[in-house]
């Protein structure tokens, strides 16, 4: 008998990775291609890769889940993301389902927020299974997040929950995609890590990571710190710390709220490892309330990788979580 199966897509800025995945949570196959501009053609390319995906099922799949970045509501319209232009107002789960019926008639259909895909994934079937109470935060250009509590992905009233990236931490301080100032992503995520590094490299504080990026500190980015680093290069790590505080700080004010179990942190920034692990969880003690009186929150890596938001969007399919 062919395992059942569901196609999960997971729409990023630069590209659209989607995945067939069974219910144990294995890949059978993925596929990733650009991601173009414009919602018509965004939604075009979705349905494409969902139907090269289920012709690899050797059986019809169960349905197709969609993460999109931004606030989607429970009708699956997107309303706003500041990451991919020309999508305001887009109904997603109507154009997947009029570009779906002419492949595949009747096939499911389930559109949701991206970090909320990662959040249910690592749940069902990574860092996160087995916990009723936990927290997943995706550190990538931005930060996106998902709350799972009393067992199941908490939504809010719109759908609009886990957009922790924009909790303003300094009202005053940087300008944000979103409009407004001060938004955590600025500081914590993988752009947060190259512009901290351009302000180091700048005040001659990052002579290593200059080098990497050709010698010109404008050239800097979040990688080249990352490699000199790995080389251990302190200048580099003094960068990293930097970051870990801010990542720390939203993490406490998160845990405050939430009380989770445990905190898992996936997204391409977290591939730096413990360089940026170890200070945030140092970090993270001093700046939650109370450390000394509260059981230990451990702070870890995410089990899916890049693939978090495709699984996690076809774990929406196959094991609903609420």
């Amino acid at each position: 008998m062919t395992p059942a199966t569901a196609v999960g897509v997971d729409v990023g800025g630069t590209k659209i990775h989607g995945a067939l995945v069974d219910r144990e949570g294995t890949v059978i196959s993925d596929l990733r291609v650009p991601t173009p501009r414009g919602g018509e053609q965004i939604l075009d390319t979705v349905a494409q890769v969902a139907a090269q995906l289920a012709a690899r099922a050797g059986g019809r799949p169960i349905g197709l889940g969609v993460g999109t970045p931004g606030l989607v509501d429970r009708a699956g319209i997107l309303h706003f993301a500041p990451n991919l232009p020309n999508v305001i107002g887009l109904d997603v789960l109507a154009g997947l389902r009029k570009r779906v019926e002419e492949i595949d008639p009747g096939l499911a259909v389930v559109v949701d927020n991206d970090a909320n895909c990662a959040a249910a994934g690592e749940h069902c079937f990574g860092a996160a299974r087995g916990s009723d109470e936990a927290l997943v935060v995706t550190l990538g250009t931005g930060i996106g997040g998902g709350a799972i509590v009393r067992g199941s992905l908490f939504r809010g009233a719109n759908n609009f929950a886990g957009e922790i990236g924009h909790m303003a931490i300094d009202p005053k301080g940087l300008p944000c995609p979103c409009g407004k100032r001060g938004c955590w992503e600025r500081y914590a995520s993988g752009s947060g890590l190259g512009r901290t590094a351009r302000d180091a490299a700048n005040a001659g504080r990052a002579a290593r990571v200059v080098e990497l990026a050709g010698g010109d500190p404008d050239l800097v980015r979040g990688e080249h710190v990352v490699l000199a680093a790995a080389e251990g290069d302190e200048q580099a790590a003094a960068i990293f710390e930097e970051v870990a505080y801010w990542l720390a700080l939203g993490l406490a004010n998160l845990t405050n709220l939430l009380d989770p179990q445990i905190i898992v942190l996936g997204g391409g920034l977290i591939e730096a490892g413990e360089v940026l692990l170890g200070p945030t969880r140092m970090a993270f003690v001093d700046l939650v309330e109370a450390a000394e009186y509260r059981p230990p929150v451990p702070i870890v890596r995410a089990c899916l990788g890049e693939l978090a938001g495709a699984i996690g969007a076809a774990a929406i399919v196959l094991e609903p979580p609420g």
